[in-house]
């Protein structure tokens, strides 16, 4: 083991190498574990008779998917991911369904879209991971219609979210030092202060600005759970370079700590979240 501090997280590198694999491999646990956030965006963008719709950060499909189906042929749905094998499970999804959503490889911080084009932006867990989030909501304004409405799921603080930082502190002594979980960003909880996200969205020219807490009940089956808590997260990338006796105290320490979140076959949790609402000039 060493204690050199790990450097900071390359996006690309990290969503196209083994932490996007991953999410491949696991992506009927994550569907399912995250249907109650991916309900609340198609639910709301249903609702607001959306037709044209971009979903940032859309990684395996789901919510895209979601929002081909319920919208319809008269729709158009995109997502945009820098993920190639997440992609190209997503693209694999939509033909086996016969739903005709389309799929762009790209950073949707960067990437030229056609101006004027979406009426609704929507993204489930994607927009934390910019490297300039500011850069990245103005190319999204600039990508939506006159009244466009942006509607994202974040999540709020490491505090907020004992769940999600469970693994790490159970097994930190056994383990190189994990990456610091960063409140700036890029990563799960760069959106955790509400005052920071509104100005982003405002100095990036987004308008009628609300974040309104979300919380979504959590449910995967309980045999799932030692391949969420070793495959994901900073547990998941440190235990890449584990040897196998480190691996197997990890993985008994792991079982333990998520005790309190086992309940019969299952295992429940609260996902405390922001539930982002803007709208282009």
């Amino acid at each position: 083991m060493t204690d050199t501090p790990s450097p900071p997280l390359d996006q690309a590198a990290l969503w196209n190498g083994d932490a996007g694999h991953a999410w491949v491999d696991l992506q009927a646990t994550l569907d399912a574990l995250f249907a109650p956030i991916a309900e609340h965006l198609v639910d709301a963008a249903v609702d607001a008779r959306a037709r044209d719709v971009l979903d940032v950060g859309c990684g395996t499909g789901a919510t895209t998917l979601a929002l081909a189906r319920r919208l319809g042929s008269a729709s158009r749905c995109v997502g945009v991911d820098v993920s190639a094998p997440m992609l190209e499970l997503a693209r694999s999804r939509a033909a086996d369904a016969g739903l005709d959503a389309a799929f762009v490889l790209a950073d949707a911080q960067t990437h030229a879209f056609e101006p004027a084009t979406f009426d609704r932006i929507v993204s489930r867990f994607g927009v934390m991971f910019f490297e300039d989030p500011g850069a990245a909501f103005a190319n999204l304004r600039r990508a939506s219609r006159r009244g466009a409405a942006l509607h994202a799921i974040a999540w709020r603080s490491a505090d907020d979210n004992p769940f999600m930082t469970t693994a790490e502190r159970a097994v930190a002594s056994l383990l190189p030092p994990l990456p610091p979980r960063s409140t700036d960003g890029p990563g799960q909880f760069a959106f955790a202060d509400p005052a920071r996200v509104r100005g982003i969205l405002a100095d990036a020219g987004w308008r009628d600005i609300v974040l309104t807490p979300f919380d979504a009940p959590c449910v995967m089956p309980r045999d799932a759970l030692e391949g969420y808590v070793t495959r994901l997260g900073p547990v998941g990338l440190a235990l890449r370079q584990a040897d196998d006796a480190t691996r197997e105290r990890v993985v008994h320490t792991l079982h333990g700590a998520f005790v309190p979140y086992v309940v019969g076959d299952e295992v429940r949790f609260i996902a405390a979240c922001w539930s982002i609402e803007a709208r282009a000039p």
